[in-house]
C-alpha cells in the first residue's frame, strides 16, 4: 500500500466534493483522466482519494504523479473511503467509482460484495454494465451509471448520466461535480438512453477520427505533405465544431451558408449525398446502440 501523500494541491472550499471520499476502482486511462480533472480544477483534496490496482508498478505512478493513495485490493480501497463511523452522512460522502474492464467487472462485483457502506454511492463507467446487475451483485441500490468519452482525457468529453431511484439529490451534486472533471454532462432519464449516448456520444470519436483520417489521405492524394494535410483537418474540424456551438445555428443551415450555387462545395456534397454518407452514418449509429444494449443483456445472463 501506497500512503504517504504529498498535500501541495488544496481544494477548493466551494465544491460539492470537499468533504466527500472518492474510490477508484480500477485506474485505467479513464480512470485517471478524473483523478487528474478533480486534481486540477482542485474540486478535491488527493488526501480524499484512493485508487485500487492489481500491478505494483501502475500504483506507484499514480501515487508519485497525484499523490494519492493506492492499494492493491480492491476491497481495501471501497473500504477506505467508507464513511468513518458517527460520520455525518449530512456532511460527508463517499463515491465508489467502478472504472474496470467491462470483462473484470463480475470478479470485481464479487471481489466488493460485503464491503460497501450503505451511505456509499456507487458510480459505474463500466460500458454495458446494468444498474440492476450491480445492484442484485453488490446487494446495494444507490447505482449511478455514466458514460463518458474519449475527449474526457483532456478534459473536453461529454458524459450522459443516469441514476438509480435510491440516488438522493445530495449525491447527485457529488456526481455533476465529479463528471464535470471530465466535461460536460447530461442527464437523461434512463438506461435505455444510456446505450444511445454510448453510440452517439462515447462511440462518436470513432466516427469523427475516421473521417479525419479520410480527409488527410484525400489531402495526401491531391499532393500535399501528411504533416500539412493533417494540420488543415486538425484546424478544420476544430474550428467548424467551435463555429457551430458558438453560433448555435442548425448544422443545414451553416452548410448553406458555404454552398454556393455550382460551387466546390455543392459538388463534394452532391457526391457525399451520392454515396449515402447520411445513411452510412445513422446504421453505424445504430448498430453501435444495437450492440449496446446487446452488451447489457448478455451480461446480465452471464
Amino acid at each position: 500500500m501506497v500512503t504517504d501523500k504529498p498535500t501541495e494541491l488544496l481544494r477548493d472550499p466551494s465544491t460539492p466534493l470537499e468533504d466527500c471520499r472518492l474510490a477508484f476502482i480500477g485506474c485505467g486511462a479513464m480512470a485517471e483522466s478524473m483523478i487528474a480533472g478533480l486534481l486540477r480544477k482542485k474540486l478535491i483534496s488527493p488526501d480524499n482519494l484512493v485508487g485500487s490496482h492489481p500491478r505494483q508498478a501502475r500504483r506507484e505512478e499514480l501515487h508519485v504523479k497525484y499523490g494519492i493513495e493506492m492499494v492493491e485490493q480492491n476491497r481495501e480501497a471501497a473500504l477506505i473511503a467508507a464513511p468513518a463511523a458517527g460520520s455525518e452522512t449530512t456532511q460527508t460522502g463517499s463515491l465508489v467509482i467502478l472504472s474496470v474492464k467491462p470483462q473484470r467487472l463480475a470478479k470485481v462485483l464479487a471481489e466488493l460484495k460485503g464491503s460497501i457502506h450503505p451511505d456509499q454511492l456507487i458510480v459505474s463507467i463500466v460500458a454495458g454494465a446494468k444498474m440492476q446487475t450491480i445492484t442484485d451483485e453488490l446487494l446495494h441500490a444507490a447505482v449511478v451509471r455514466a458514460m463518458p468519452n474519449t475527449p474526457a482525457q483532456i478534459g473536453e468529453g461529454v458524459t450522459a448520466w443516469t441514476a438509480s431511484p435510491a440516488v438522493t439529490e445530495k449525491q447527485e451534486t457529488y456526481v455533476r461535480a465529479l463528471l464535470k472533471a471530465l466535461g460536460k454532462t447530461v442527464q437523461v432519464e434512463n438506461e435505455r438512453q444510456i446505450d444511445m449516448a454510448t453510440a452517439l456520444s462515447a462511440t462518436g470519436p470513432t466516427y469523427i477520427f475516421l473521417v479525419m483520417e479520410a480527409l488527410v489521405d484525400a489531402g495526401v492524394h491531391m499532393g500535399f505533405s501528411r504533416h500539412v494535410a493533417e494540420e488543415l483537418v486538425h484546424q478544420t474540424m476544430l474550428g467548424a465544431v467551435l463555429f457551430a456551438r458558438e453560433s448555435q445555428k442548425h448544422p443545414a443551415e451553416l452548410r448553406n451558408m458555404v454552398t454556393s450555387p455550382g460551387g466546390t462545395s455543392a459538388e463534394a456534397i452532391y457526391q457525399m449525398e451520392k454515396g449515402s454518407l447520411r445513411t452510412v452514418l445513422s446504421k453505424a449509429v445504430w448498430a453501435a446502440f444495437q450492440r449496446a444494449e446487446s452488451l447489457g443483456v448478455k451480461r446480465a445472463t452471464d
